[in-house]
């Protein structure tokens, strides 16, 4: 794998789900070093319970599990979202197989046994997969479109600021808490210091021009939306 390719899966969270011991040492020291965090079930049932406690950006998982296969665990989890990029592995290539699962919205399905190489690729689609995206539905009704820095509900519409715009999509890309050092990082120049006032008289404005409560302050952590 490139170093390229490594920085950027550095600011994004696995979740990695696989029941055979051994595939899953060998997959999880390949990958123990790209990620910001990198969480492992050994089933369906675990891997959706560390899911909805870290709100991974990317989960690769298994078709075939005890408990709760993969695909039940993607459908499970694509009632309530849409937007966590999916990789799936199976020593499957059955026809049916395949067509149940893309139609999961996958980023890569691949076929066991993995390599380095197919890794690769998959992991390269799934940093491809944020180029060109620029229009989020928010929630029913409500509809935010990055190319415009626009957010649309049912009887108006928001212009978002430039800082506004690069804050919203981090949010609803990332899928998880934004923490203060990264607003910081981001939003404000280097040479500018995010004071505690300048940071609420943001975020207040931001609410503005959101659903209500959709933004959660996470006490001495940072921003996250509500699913």
């Amino acid at each position: 794998m490139t170093s390229q390719l490594i920085n950027k899966l550095k600011s994004f969270t696995l979740l990695y789900v696989e029941d055979e011991v051994g595939i899953r040492n060998n997959i999880y020291e390949i990958l123990e070093c790209m990620f910001k965090d990198i969480y492992v079930a050994a089933n369906g049932e675990e891997a959706f319970k560390l899911y909805e406690e870290k709100k991974p950006d990317l989960i690769i998982t298994d078709i075939q599990m005890p408990k709760m296969t993969g695909i039940e665990l993607i459908k499970k989890i694509r009632l309530r979202d849409s937007k966590t990029r999916v990789i799936i592995t199976s020593a499957f290539t059955d026809l049916e197989y395949m067509l149940e699962a893309t139609e999961l919205h996958l980023v890569k399905y691949i076929v066991k046994p993995i390599t380095e190489e197919k890794l690769s690729l998959a992991l390269e689609s799934f940093i491809k997969s944020f180029e060109g995206s620029s229009v989020f539905n928010i929630i029913p009704s409500w509809i935010y479109d990055e190319s415009k820095s626009l957010v649309t509900g049912p009887k108006e519409e928001y212009l978002l600021t430039k800082k506004e715009n690069i804050f919203f999509k981090l949010l609803l890309q990332k899928n998880r808490i934004i923490t203060y050092v990264e607003i910081e990082n981001i939003l404000w120049d280097e040479n500018q210091i995010m004071t505690q006032n300048a940071l609420r008289l943001f975020i207040k404005n931001f609410r503005k021009k959101l659903p209500k409560d959709l933004l959660k302050n996470i006490q001495g952590t940072g921003y996250q939306l509500l699913n």
